[in-house]
């Protein structure tokens, strides 16, 4: 379950079409992701859930913003 703060925030960036803004929120997630899985002698499995559910929220955002002809090219190429 996301925190209700990104849904929050994701939510802002899509009423203001700022694309910009989740491309970075999802690459810092990102970055964070991959110094998780690799940090040695910790457990950062609910930090990673976290993390990845974040990741979902911002995807969802950022699909809300294609245009509709970008939506329909890639399901016609099978991607969506």
């Amino acid at each position: 379950m996301p925190s209700n703060t990104i849904e929050l925030i994701v939510s802002a960036y899509v009423r203001l079409k700022n694309r910009r803004a989740l491309e970075d929120m999802r690459e810092l997630r990102r970055q964070l992701l991959g110094g998780l899985q690799a940090a040695p002698g910790i457990n950062p499995r609910a930090a990673l859930k976290h993390v990845e559910e974040d990741l979902r929220v911002i995807e969802q955002g950022l699909e809300q913003l294609r245009l509709p002809r970008e939506r329909k090219s890639e399901r016609s190429r099978g991607r969506v």
